[in-house]
């Protein structure tokens, strides 16, 4: 019997003559990829696909292994794809304008004066006027029939996670994020009066701000209830009878402009809290800057489907940022991904993912582009 060395040796031999084949075969693929550019055909084929994955495990000559070739062969089809949809060079979208954050004249966001998403949309527009509304629903409709040129919503919380809403109204409207703020947020507890927070007899907030001081809450043994935003639930404070003994999870900063008094400050669970903002648009809008695009689409239930999805990256040296997914809300358990990546809407490579994706993908539509920060 070989011993473990001579045994790797043989596999170092094998894997070259692996790789070699492995060329040869993208070689071949470069000629399919001209034959199908100069007759304007499509990369993906399912059937011709089909065929190859049936073919190989026919050929495999071991049960327990046909499983393994299948992924082997499916893996190389993909990379083959990814190397055409580069040699053809088709283009994905062309149709986009630079953003005009300067020239905005009508920006907007959930909620009132002192809302956090305030102070995230003057990180980008500075101290023009914003206008306030009471969902963020209205925002993305205000946005998708011109009422706004701009609305800025909050995606992300580093404490409390993603904020789902948005990511189902982003599947719900034809709309783009054009840039990406993160805002640090601090929460306190605030109330009309100098109250013992033992008194308190209900808190009020967005259900991310109660999510982000729920250590706070539960150690407190306090009642809550969700809100529609941190700034219209301290106005709610602001506005109740003196023995009502409520209080609003809100900023410092909201707090102290409806004159409200501070009966706990510093409240979240973790002391570095971030909360990440997307400004949205009716169009595409590409930044020079933007380093990072972000995608929605849906996957089949199949075997791997989720990894070959992932491939398409890791062949391109394309970094995922994050990855999301929500309950598509039809009936079924099926769910839609979020997807934000590495790379500039301008580049080749990315074109050429971005029309792989769009033709292997039952649903599949380009969010935008932002600078990652």
């Amino acid at each position: 019997m070989d011993d473990l060395q001579q045994l790797r040796g043989r596999i170092d031999e094998t894997d070259e003559k692996i790789l070699s084949l492995f060329m040869q075969r993208m070689e071949l693929c470069k000629g399919v990829a001209e034959y199908k550019k100069i007759h304007d055909m499509p990369v993906f084929q399912s059937g011709r696909e089909q065929q190859v994955v049936d073919r190989i495990k026919a050929l495999t000559g071991d049960k327990s292994l046909e499983a393994g070739t299948a992924a082997l062969f499916t893996t190389i089809m993909d990379i083959s794809k990814i190397l055409q949809n580069r040699a053809i060079n088709r283009v994905f979208n062309e149709n986009y304008t630079v953003p005009d954050f300067d020239g905005a004249k009508n920006i907007g966001c959930q909620g009132t004066e002192g809302a956090n998403s305030e102070a995230a949309a003057r990180l980008i527009f500075g101290s023009r006027p914003v206008k306030f509304y009471r969902t963020f629903e209205d925002v993305f409709r205000a946005v998708q029939s011109g009422e706004l040129d701009y609305g800025v919503l909050p995606v992300h919380n580093s404490t409390a996670g993603s904020v789902d809403s948005t990511y189902d109204l982003m599947a719900k409207y034809d709309i783009f994020t054009v840039r990406e703020v993160c805002l640090e947020i601090n929460h306190c507890l605030a109330a009309k009066n100098d109250i013992p927070v033992s008194d308190v007899a209900c808190v009020y907030s967005h259900p991310q701000a109660l999510a982000q001081c729920s250590d706070f809450l539960t150690l407190n043994h306090l009642k809550n209830k969700d809100y529609g935003n941190t700034a219209t639930a301290a106005e709610k404070v602001a506005a109740s009878a003196d023995g009502d003994n409520i209080a609003a999870i809100c900023s410092p900063e909201c707090a102290k402009r409806l004159g409200l008094t501070i009966i706990a400050d510093n409240i979240t669970d973790c002391q570095l809290n971030r909360t990440r903002f997307v400004c949205i648009a009716r169009e595409l809008q590409v930044d020079p800057q933007s380093d990072a695009i972000t995608v929605m689409l849906t996957i089949p239930h199949t075997e791997g489907s989720l990894y070959r999805l992932l491939t398409k990256f890791y062949v391109n040296g394309m970094n995922l940022l994050r990855i999301e997914n929500r309950p598509i809300r039809d009936g079924s358990f099926d769910v839609r991904f979020y997807l934000d990546f590495s790379g500039k809407l301008s580049d080749p490579t990315v074109q050429a993912v971005l029309c792989d994706l769009d033709q292997n993908l039952e649903y599949f539509r380009l969010l935008g582009t932002f600078k990652n920060e």
